[in-house]
């Protein structure tokens, strides 16, 4: 099947189309607003209903009734305009409604820059809102990928009844790079029926109803394990990640998104210089592939592990709690909106060696 050349923020749009979403609701802010762009004009050519919130708070509250009348629904925002959505998102998790969120992030705090950033990693993989709850969380490198996980996410979310988010910086967004698209594995006019929607009685059940509140603590107490029970099998079933030359490496990167395409240009700079390092790239950031990159890190020939990251350290909490101890672990990155070159990733590299 012949490439086509996509804008990484048209195709994000496009590839929710085709993965059958027909509801999209969002409010412009950059570097994301070419999705909502997009959807203006190619929604209603599917039927779909595409509307331009009065915020991001009302956009995420309208993601919660579409999707609690059945709908495949969408929403994309970029960093502040996440943040706003945050107790929209605790809601939506606890009446298990699935939703696919896009974060294309900014750098921050505050409104911080329009320029590249991955400030909103504690966001996207702690929880943003209050309460006990949990959202799987893809972080795509280039653009094919964002297309692919595009349809992982909604069947994902219709699996669990559940948000998936997806985050990458606003390079991602904004490139451009040859997409293959492939065919989704269900007609989105055939998706399966999802019997507890709110699509009315039509005479033949009893009414439904979805909600988050539980007044009683004793079933308030339930419905969290219930969630837990449920965010242990995404654990167990849903990690996903990549490796590369990782295999009897000296130093091993780790990174995601687009700083992972910085490591390997770094790790083949160390290559030249007589050093092997690997790249290990998580895919999901929750739930987090620990163990693999454990097994990768423990090798003898391994003496330090570092994250690349475009923030001032916040995915390495998650590599020092994989790694156990068991290997020094450090960071090299830079934040607000500035990406760090292969050139002092190596560097950094030879640092944690010591030469």
């Amino acid at each position: 099947m012949a490439k086509e050349l996509w804008k990484g923020n048209e195709a994000i749009a496009e590839a929710a189309i085709r993965a059958g979403c027909r509801c999209y609701f969002g409010y412009p802010i950059t570097p994301q607003s070419e999705i909502p762009e997009y959807m203006s004009l190619h929604m209603p050519k599917v039927g779909g209903i595409f509307l331009q919130s009065e915020s991001e708070v009302a956009a995420i509250n309208m993601v919660y009734g579409a999707s609690g009348a059945g709908a495949r629904v969408m929403t994309s925002s970029s960093s502040p305009g996440i943040s706003l959505k945050q107790e929209g998102i605790s809601y939506i998790c606890s009446a298990e409604l699935p939703a696919v969120i896009v974060n294309v992030m900014r750098g921050g705090p505050g409104l911080g820059t329009i320029q590249p950033s991955q400030g909103d990693y504690f966001q996207a993989t702690r929880g943003g809102g209050h309460g006990d709850y949990r959202v799987i969380v893809f972080a795509p490198a280039n653009i094919q990928e964002v297309v692919d996980l595009m349809q992982d996410s909604f069947e994902l979310a219709d699996k669990y009844r559940m948000p998936v988010m997806m985050i990458m910086d606003g390079m991602i967004g904004q490139m451009m790079e040859p997409v293959e698209w492939k065919k989704p594995p269900v007609n989105p006019e055939d998706l399966p029926a999802k019997p507890w929607a709110t699509t009315g009685t039509k005479g033949i059940h009893e009414p439904k109803a979805i909600h988050s509140l539980f007044i009683d603590p004793n079933e308030s107490n339930d419905h969290n394990m219930r969630l837990d029970a449920k965010y242990q099998r995404i654990m167990a079933d849903e990690q996903r990640y990549e490796t590369s030359e990782t295999e009897d490496a000296e130093l091993i990167f780790v990174a995601f998104g687009t700083p992972a395409r910085l490591a390997r240009a770094a790790a083949r700079l160390l290559e030249e210089e007589g050093i092997k390092a690997g790249v290990f790239r998580p895919i999901t950031i929750w739930p987090y592939p620990y163990d693999a990159l454990y097994q990768a890190a423990a090798q003898d020939s391994v003496k330090a592990v570092v994250t690349v990251e475009m923030n001032t350290g916040q995915m390495i909490d998650d590599v020092r709690i994989a790694v156990r101890g068991c290997k020094p672990v450090s960071f090299v990155g830079q934040a607000g909106g500035r990406v760090p070159t292969p050139q002092e990733v190596v560097a950094a590299a030879k640092s944690a060696l010591g030469r």
